[in-house]
């Protein structure tokens, strides 16, 4: 399952996505991970949630960023949720361009059997193929 959080500075959508990671703890069977752009959100999020900073990880567009979700999916296999704060700050590609991108969290979701919810904040438009996961 793929689910976006998404809009324009100060909606609170970050708030809300450390919410839902927090929340899920008591009824995750799983690991939990938040991976951010830096560790500004560190202790709002609960100790138990494998919290990882992305510039620790030197990621530069959307191929590595791929490539980085691969590698934390390798290490674990029992991720239930992959919570991704200021998604678009770490892939740092305009939003229309990832289409293919997320072809493949729909094909790693269910590969991996992880969930994955995105905090994608930009005035841009909401291109078609990210409505459905609204």
């Amino acid at each position: 399952m793929i689910k976006v959080l998404y809009g324009g500075k100060g909606e609170g959508m970050t708030r809300e996505l450390c919410e839902m990671a927090n929340d899920n703890i008591s009824t995750a069977k799983g690991n939990l991970v938040f991976i951010d752009k830096d560790d500004n959100h560190i202790y709002s999020i609960d100790s138990s949630i494998r919290f990882i900073n992305a510039s620790d990880y030197c990621i530069e567009g959307p191929k590595m960023f791929s490539g980085f979700l691969s590698g934390i999916a390798a290490q674990d296999f029992d991720i239930e949720t992959i919570y991704i704060g200021s998604f678009m700050k770490i892939v740092r590609h305009p939003i229309a361009t990832l289409s293919g991108l997320f072809g493949f969290f729909e094909r790693f979701s269910e590969k991996t059997g992880a969930n994955m919810v995105f905090e994608i904040n930009t005035d841009e438009e909401c291109p078609d193929f990210i409505k459905k996961y609204l």
